[in-house]
């Protein structure tokens, strides 16, 4: 189906008929907007979006691979409707704003679903037009449920004949005097403390447990056991699981009380019932009492170590390990050989003559762990010295911030051998938050100089349990093999069609934690981000590490493209963000920090090179109606095109939409807006595009996409709620921004000749 030339000027009548009806349903929609329909008669003039790009193109003055695009909904695409021919008539380009999103297409089990993808390829092909991919790597709209539990703590393998029974369910009949469960035309009777049933002369059933917890994703067997009997020998179906997914198996009953069990596994429900069907069974059960259980390995002692290159190895970093020397600051150890068997060690000088017994001390520091009073701990290491001498142990906060005078039981004396210290105990009361354990290492202020020898450090969190947390390598393996998976799924279900992406999505947070002048990444463990955002995103970036999150994206796509049917040449990796126009940002730091990470992410000259093509930069803006706010923001959107420029990288407007906020400082509602306001907004949208066109080079343009054709619902979870985001309104017909936009393009400003 190829798209027709239809003219959205007009709204919905104009779609259905290209009649002069159109000037009615435009006349009756203004009459409550303005007093003044004049003032609209001159967007009747303009052409649709697209033909004012091709003009662009046709005189030289855009990149003739430009592209203007719009964001929509995949699915109202597919309908082959009014946003279909819209999308059609006025762009080139298209983005879906969700279908092409992680948690849009990976289920709970971690398995795909492409079809709206796939659909939407196919009818983007149909109509023309081109797809911009987002996103391939972000942290918000994953899946979390699915990563968090292929990363989750791992039950702890034992011989069968260990496991333990973890009761999931009991229904004790003797403390009860009536049926306690839904009735399914039939209701046992409670006697005695006995459930006794007895055939109603036709086939029949009954609950026996409700609601017990399945943990799906352990693919556990759930063991249904009875204390049982009937008044003749038989057997009886027993079926648990929940309505639509429900298992069954074969128990026997006897005349004499016994205990019977069935074994379930497969169950496909996070809640399930137990119903006992003896069907056409004729003679009488009773039951005492019914149990649901599954095998798991016992409780034991869980040992996770919480400090990173506890061996030493010289090619890692040794954060967790602190050297004060008296007069010097404060330095990470160095590893060196000559630790006991073969191991590096870490050596610390004790000058002579200490004028304190902490002029020299040594940490062991987690600063990702902060340790909580009565915390049960165990420390390890191997240690000596040049003599044979004793040392203090302190709570402290950060290295330096003292705490409290006693930490570890006992404290360790140093001899001249290697040997080893082990410690198990509890956080004292006054360490309550501390991350480090010091070591003083001038005990007694000797009149001789001392050195002293750490190897092999490990301090540990103690817990009870049957799991086992993944060590951080594990998590990157299995994350690393996730990531590409899903990118391969995708490239594969969009067939070498779509050759532009946001390979990484937002990645930057507005926080310089470490010091070194620019933004950190986005985190979950460093602080960067709410707890809010923490709990319910999932950030790649803190389990695959800042430099090998993006690489692994950018490869992995790079390398999927190709294998499915993509043309390498043609492939375009952009690293998108938003706030890069710096209004709210000092002197553009967060675009600033973002080409530094670019500079990090690129590895042009590894074996599989890593490169970035292009930045997109989001534009979520708002007009202002105070002018001094208006100007610095225009004028920081200047700044952010010219640093843009200077990568010599593609520029993208990505999400370009707009909001608008009077000189009070109030958002105003787009039923709430002025024609003065509205014209403000069509000044500003001329303004951006032709800036645009104006400080990125040719060579490096792009493309614009529209992120909202139409002003945003008034309704919860909206994106920029009742706000005047869009080109045309909610009836599709154009408003002043659309001219605005369109005089961006080169379209002829009508207005000044309405005016006049």
């Amino acid at each position: 189906m190829k798209l027709k030339n239809i003219n959205f000027g007009l709204g919905l009548v104009a779609l259905l008929a290209l009649s002069s009806c159109a000037d009615d349903k435009f006349s009756e929609y203004r009459t409550d907007m303005t007093k003044n329909l004049k003032e609209y008669q001159y967007l009747n003039n303009y052409e649709p979006l697209k033909k004012y790009v091709e003009d662009m193109k046709a005189s030289g003055k855009c990149n003739p691979d430009f592209k203007l695009g719009i964001a929509l909904a995949a699915p109202d695409f597919n309908k082959q409707e009014l946003v279909y021919c819209l999308a059609g008539s006025n762009f080139e380009e298209m983005t879906a704003g969700n279908a092409m999103k992680y948690a849009s297409c990976v289920k709970n089990d971690g398995t795909f679903d492409f079809s709206t993808v796939k659909d939407f390829v196919t009818n983007a092909q149909d109509a023309g037009l081109t797809i911009y991919g987002h996103t391939l790597a972000w942290h918000s709209q994953q899946n979390n449920k699915y990563l968090n539990r292929i990363i989750a703590d791992k039950e702890i393998k034992v011989d069968p004949s260990q496991k333990v029974d973890k009761e999931d369910a009991y229904t004790d009949f003797s403390t009860m005097t009536s049926f306690p469960f839904y009735v399914m035309g039939y209701t046992p009777e409670i006697k005695d403390g006995i459930l006794i049933s007895k055939n109603p002369g036709a086939w029949y059933q009954y609950f026996v447990v409700d609601n017990y917890p399945v943990d799906i994703d352990a693919k556990r067997e759930y063991k249904v056991t009875a204390m049982i009997k009937a008044s003749e020998d038989g057997q009886i179906d027993v079926q648990t699981g929940n309505w639509g997914a429900t298992t069954s198996q074969k128990m026997s009953v006897s005349t004499q009380w016994k205990e019977q069990s069935v074994t379930f596994s497969g169950l496909t429900t996070e809640k399930a019932f137990v119903v006992f069907q003896p069907g056409t069974f004729a003679g009488d059960i009773s039951c005492k009492w019914v149990k649901v259980t599954h095998s798991e390995a016992p409780v034991m002692e869980i040992f996770t170590d919480q400090v990173s290159n506890g061996n030493l190895d010289s090619s890692k970093p040794t954060s967790c390990f602190v050297i004060r020397e008296a007069g010097k600051k404060d330095v990470a150890g160095t590893p060196v050989a000559g630790g006991p068997e073969g191991k590096n060690c870490i050596v610390v000088h004790a000058n002579a003559n200490a004028s304190t017994e902490w002029d020299t001390q040594f940490f062991i520091y987690t600063p990702n762990k902060a340790w909580s009073k009565d915390e049960q701990y165990k420390v390890t290491f191997w240690y000596k010295a040049t003599k044979q001498i004793g040392a203090d142990t302190q709570c402290h906060n950060t290295p330096g911030g003292y705490m409290h005078y006693q930490c570890l039981n006992p404290n360790p004396t140093f001899t001249t051998e290697w040997k080893k210290y082990e410690s198990t105990g509890k956080i004292p009361e006054q360490g309550d938050g501390m991350h480090a354990i010091a070591f003083n290492l001038n005990k007694g202020k000797e009149s001789t100089a001392i050195d002293y020898y750490f190897a092999d450090i490990h301090w540990y969190t103690v817990e009870k349990g049957n799991k086992i947390p993944l060590t951080d390598e594990e998590k990157k393996d299995t994350l690393t093999w996730a990531m590409g998976k899903w990118i391969d799924g995708m490239m594969e279900a969009t067939d070498g069609y779509v050759t532009s992406w946001d390979v990484v999505n937002e990645a930057i947070s507005g926080v310089d934690k470490d010091g070194d002048g620019f933004y950190d990444l986005q985190s979950a463990t460093r602080g960067t981000v709410s707890p809010d955002d923490a709990k319910n995103n999932f950030y790649w970036q803190d389990y695959l590490g800042d430099i090998d999150y993006v690489r692994t994206a950018v490869r992995d796509a790079r390398k999927s493209f190709a294998k499915h049917n993509g043309d390498p040449s043609k492939l375009k990796l952009f690293i998108n963000d938003y706030n890069l126009e710096g209004y709210w940002d000092k002197q553009h730091d967060k675009l600033k920090s973002l080409i530094h990470w670019i500079g990090l992410w690129e590895d042009p000259n590894a074996e599989e090179p890593v490169v970035i093509d292009g930045i997109g930069t989001q534009m979520h803006v708002t007009c202002y109606g105070d002018a001094t706010k208006q100007a610095k923001l225009q004028s920081d959107i200047e700044e952010m095109f010219k640093l843009l420029a200077k990568t010599g990288k593609l520029v993208k407007i990505s999400e370009l939409d707009m909001a608008y906020e009077d000189e009070a400082g109030t958002s105003v509602t787009f039923d709430k807006m002025t024609e003065e306001q509205h014209k403000q907004m069509r000044s500003f949208y001329t303004f951006i595009i032709q800036k645009y066109f104006e400080l990125i080079p040719q060579a490096q343009q792009y493309g614009i996409t529209q992120w909202c054709a139409t002003d945003s619902p008034d309704t919860t979870g909206a994106w920029r709620k009742g706000c005047p985001t869009g080109l045309w309104d909610s009836n599709y017909l154009r408003k002043h921004t659309y001219a605005g936009f369109a005089a961006g393009l080169g379209a002829p400003e009508y207005w000044k000749e309405n005016a006049e």
